[in-house]
């Protein structure tokens, strides 16, 4: 099972950006309602993707400069990685089988 890892202004370069293979960003806060709802899917796909997708949690409160340098207005808000670049994101909830099918499409 891949572990969630937790990414802040400072090290979203090293855990995110530099990573080589796909990584799955979370942009929530600890308020959010909907961020809560999202929360046991986002850990359901990295326990089924293991190590072939790195997820990494973002709390948009306690790293307010990552979320203004990715455009985050909305919480939940999901994007998907790969070499450096946003390949796909997603503002709001949706459903595992959902999410699993946009990170296919990245992977």
């Amino acid at each position: 099972m891949s572990a969630i890892v937790n990414a802040t202004d400072v090290n979203f370069e090293s855990e995110v950006l530099a990573s080589t293979g796909t990584v799955l960003v979370d942009f929530s806060a600890g308020w959010c309602a909907p961020c809560k709802k999202l929360e046991p899917i986002v850990h359901e796909i990295a326990a089924a993707y293991g190590d072939r997708l790195k997820v990494v949690k973002v709390d948009v409160d306690h790293s307010p400069g990552t979320a203004v340098r990715f455009g985050v207005l909305s919480v939940p808000t999901l994007m998907i990685f790969r070499e450096g670049q946003v390949k796909d994101q997603y503002v709001g909830v949706l459903s595992k089988k959902a999410l699993a099918d946009r990170v296919d499409k990245v992977l």
